[in-house]
């Protein structure tokens, strides 16, 4: 997301080297490339225009003091601009009412407004242990219904009960009394979505917003639709009274000027970012966070929360003593690590929240670490016997066929995986007698579905 914006500032930060200070000259031809970089990503010509003066104001005529060099000043006033265009401070639901706390959803049909409330919802109930009810006031599609029955189910959140021929009031009237009676923290209710807005579609959930008198109305917006995601926020925010945006499909090949422009158009903070289809595919939105991935500084911080959450300590600790050992290391410990890395989102997540330096590591990992990738690796190791997988070096010819015949692979494929494993062992060796150097030199072998 915002490739092309972090490019842009990579090529500028360049050019800059070696110059005293921030000058009108360097500054006005960095923000020309930035201008054109953000109308690329589909930002709103007033976001960029008000964006750019900022910029500029606080740029010229900036020492460069000490270590810095005018490009890493220039990242340094581009940073904290970006930050403050996203919302300044990241912002958490409000949940500090009565229970239950009701959120209401609302934005277009196609947006991922069902899915990321089983997203919500399961947040919640893991981060927060909050006991969770969803509703489906959708009585238009009635997929939706039943959609939303799922995706709880999966979430491991309950469900309330609605039908097609009910009124959407009667449906939340109904919903809100039994989380009350069973003494739920939390109840989402999921409003119809339209191809567009209309006139029916506002009343309505101007009438249940009056009805329920939620603590959190949360517009939930496909960050793909571009301008088009600001221009229907604009008009929820006209007709609602808004407290927070989701954003859905962050992850995705779009242009991602949504990102940059909702918070500036509609005054209201981006509360979370879906990342993926998956049901832990969700994050909290942390526009300084934001800023440093698209200026090619990572999301650290955002690495090291998803490894706490996603890594087994045990299994964890016990593999660091492998590697100081050097010994013991199999390739039950490979396919360990294999999903420790599935739980933070697989490689292409982790790799997207390092520094920009990373970015050869990145591309040369490509469409290798995608799911299908992983799942073919796994089926490899499961069809060995469990000796073969303490003792690799006993998989010869014959036992490669019968391993490639039960993963449903060419024989090549196991030769690729066991050639993997070979370097990943001998990287562990330089590692336990301190070739770290090395290591990263050949680190591509720990990258599993890496060619």
């Amino acid at each position: 997301m915002l490739d092309n914006l972090t490019q842009r500032l990579g090529r500028v930060v360049k050019n800059l080297r070696g110059q005293a200070r921030l000058t009108e000259d360097n500054v006005g031809e960095m923000l020309r490339e930035v201008r054109m970089a953000l109308l690329e990503a589909d930002v709103a010509l007033p976001v960029v225009k008000d964006f750019i003066a900022k910029v500029k104001e606080k740029a010229l005529g900036q020492e460069v003091i000490g270590s810095l060099t005018p490009g890493q000043a220039l990242v340094g006033v581009v940073h904290r601009e970006l930050t403050e265009l996203m919302g300044g401070a990241s912002t958490g639901l409000n949940l500090a009412t009565q229970p239950p706390a009701v959120i209401l959803m609302s934005g277009l049909q196609g947006a991922g407004k069902t899915t990321t409330t089983a997203k919500l919802g399961k947040w919640l109930k893991e981060r927060q242990k909050k006991k969770v009810l969803t509703v489906s006031c959708d009585v238009y599609r009635p997929a939706a219904i039943e959609q939303l029955k799922a995706v709880s189910a999966q979430a491991g959140i309950d469900f309330f009960p609605s039908a097609v021929g009910q009124k959407p009031a009667d449906i939340a009237a109904a919903a809100l009394d039994y989380a009350k009676r069973h003494y739920y923290d939390v109840i989402f209710v999921d409003t119809a979505g339209r191809l567009a807005i209309d006139e029916a579609m506002m009343a309505e959930i101007k009438d249940l917003h009056a009805l329920l008198k939620p603590i959190e109305t949360l517009f939930v917006v496909d960050a793909m639709l571009g301008q088009d995601a600001v221009n229907t926020a604009k008009a929820f925010n006209e007709a609602l009274p808004l407290s927070g945006v989701i954003l859905t499909k962050l992850d995705g090949d779009s242009r991602g000027g949504a990102a940059l422009s909702v918070r500036h158009v509609t005054g209201k903070p981006i509360k979370f970012a879906g990342v993926g289809e998956k049901l832990t595919g969700l994050e909290e939105f942390h526009p300084e966070r934001m800023a440093s991935r698209i200026l090619g500084m990572g999301d650290i911080l955002g690495l090291v929360e998803e490894a706490q959450r996603g890594v087994d300590q045990d299994k964890a600790q016990e593999f660091v003593k492998k590697m100081k050992s050097g010994k013991g290391f199999d390739l039950n410990d490979f396919k360990d690590q294999i999903g420790q890395m599935k739980k933070m989102g697989g490689l292409g997540a982790m790799l997207d929240k390092l520094p920009a330096q990373f970015g050869a590591l990145a591309e040369k990992a490509g469409g290798a670490v995608e799911d299908k990738s992983i799942r073919r690796i796994e089926g490899i190791i499961n069809s060995m016997t469990p000796t073969e997988r303490s003792k690799p070096e006993l998989i010869k010819a014959s036992r490669k066929r019968r391993i490639a015949t039960g993963a449903g692979v060419p024989v090549q494929e196991v030769n690729r995986l066991l050639n993997q494993f070979e370097q990943t062992q001998k990287m562990m060796k330089q590692f336990s007698k301190g070739g770290m150097a090395k290591m990263m030199r050949g680190m591509k072998g720990m990258i599993p579905g890496m060619r």
